[in-house]
């Protein structure tokens, strides 16, 4: 045999010893992926197991938080009403005693000053 009848043969050889470690390669990288999926296996059921004792008491507290916003509303409500009625009851009362001070100041002014209600004077002219 000549050199050139082993050729094809060797490369047939090295091309599928190539091949041998690419797939070894990529069974060794599959092993890697399938331990890390079985650690987050473990990782995600110890989280749901965690999850499991934690929802009832966030759904009973969701529950009293619910209950005290309503409770919170309804006392905002009544205190708007309240304030409504008072400032109903006051503002009438701020306008009489505003009217009355007027009416005061301009009677006092006539009685300093000396002047009618259209500016002319009353009393002594001189």
């Amino acid at each position: 045999m000549s050199a050139t009848t082993y050729g094809p043969f060797i490369l047939d050889v090295l091309v599928g010893v190539g091949a041998l470690l690419v797939g070894i390669g990529v069974f060794v990288g599959m092993l890697a992926l399938a331990k890390t999926a079985a650690r987050l296996r473990e990782t995600l059921d110890n989280v749901d197991r965690q999850l499991e004792n934690v929802g009832p008491p966030v759904v009973s507290t969701l529950t009293h938080v619910d209950e005290a916003c309503g409770s919170l509303e309804d006392a905002a409500g009544a205190l708007s009403r309240t304030v409504d009625l008072a400032r109903s009851a006051v503002v009438p009362s701020i306008i009489n005693i505003g009217s009355t001070v007027g009416g005061i100041t301009a009677g006092l002014r006539r009685l300093v000053m000396g002047k009618g209600p259209k500016g002319q004077r009353v009393g002594n002219d001189g």
